[in-house]
């Protein structure tokens, strides 16, 4: 790294690759065994997109966020979504202020780096479309006033896919402006008792600092990482290996909805980000494959009479891999 770059806090891509596999290691001192939804919100992070996390209660959702803020040294704020949320309410309002006979603006919890909107199907469409310029754009409009956002800007989501009860599912369009979505599961035996240890052994996921977590990357890696995927080559033979996925999900018979030019865009996307944090300059195939389910499972819809018969949109989207030839 030159002098200029120490002098100004930039990394080089070599440190800041090394800095984000050390946010794994850091995030695993607070959350056990949830390394997937790691990973994807780091790729999210890199490819500039937002990420849905969808798991029941109690699967360390929240925890995830604050402790990956920690380790990114990122500022986090959580908006709780609930029915009686309004849009202001997440971007922020003008308030009259008498000391000044003015309006001022009063940002909301949108302006950070790390937002978690939990249960965000809870509230309705007017508020949960509130987001969509904020990740769209990287700005929101109050008064006829654009106020951009801080950088870097990530939305994580959460939505509970058991209680549908007086829910609001996110409309397509929404759903298709997450760049990743993670299922968090139920943790195996083992990992469910690491958690019972090492609350038995004092660990409050409300004290981070007590379980060691501390900031071992920032935004400088960040930026280094996201300006290294432009230069990830993508042979001819993978990019049309992506668009010939998607292209055969819009002929699966089970589906409605097929994987549209943005989806195709956002594998593309996420396969670069993935090979370049594994070390490689050019994308494989099995980055494609590996990034698929994350990408692109959330935009697909289902046909009413395929649901009534048990097919899942994850069988279909195997059956789009599979009827694909891999380039060599």
């Amino acid at each position: 790294m030159t002098t200029s770059q120490q002098e100004h806090g930039q990394r080089s891509p070599e440190q800041a690759r090394e800095a984000l596999h050390r946010v794994r290691a850091e995030v695993a001192k607070a959350v056990v065994g949830q390394d997937a939804a790691v990973s994807g919100m780091i790729v999210a992070l890199l490819a500039r997109g937002h990420i849905l996390l969808e798991g029941v209660p109690g699967v360390a959702k929240t925890l995830l966020v604050r402790t990956l803020a920690t380790a990114l040294d990122v500022d986090t704020k959580r908006v709780q979504f609930t029915p009686d949320l309004m849009p202001g309410d997440v971007t922020g309002s003008l308030v009259y202020d008498s000391r000044s006979s003015d309006f001022e603006f009063r940002p909301g919890p949108v302006f950070t780096n790390l937002l978690l909107a939990d249960e965000i199907n809870r509230t309705p469409p007017k508020t949960q479309s509130s987001l969509l310029e904020a990740m769209e754009e990287r700005q929101v409009t109050v008064d006829g006033s654009p106020r951009p956002l801080p950088d870097p800007f990530l939305v994580a989501a959460t939505q509970n896919p058991v209680e549908y009860e007086g829910t609001y599912p996110l409309p397509e369009a929404q759903l298709d402006r997450f760049l990743l979505k993670v299922v968090l599961p139920v943790p195996p035996r083992e990992d469910e008792l690491e958690v019972l240890r090492r609350h038995a052994g004092g660990f409050t996921p409300r004290d981070l600092a007590a379980a060691g977590v501390r900031p071992v990357a920032g935004p400088a890696d960040l930026a280094a990482g996201s300006a290294a995927l432009r230069s990830v080559q993508v042979a001819p033979e993978v990019a049309a290996y992506i668009v010939d996925i998607a292209r055969a999900t819009r002929q699966s018979p089970s589906l409605q909805l097929g994987v549209s030019p943005r989806g195709a865009t956002a594998l593309l996307g996420t396969s670069r980000a993935w090979a370049w944090l594994n070390g490689r300059g050019f994308v494989t195939p099995d980055d494609v494959k590996a990034l698929a389910h994350g990408t692109l499972a959330h935009r697909l819809s289902l046909r009413p009479e395929a649901e009534l018969e048990g097919v899942s949109v994850t069988s279909v989207l195997d059956s789009a891999l599979n009827a694909v030839p891999v380039p060599r």
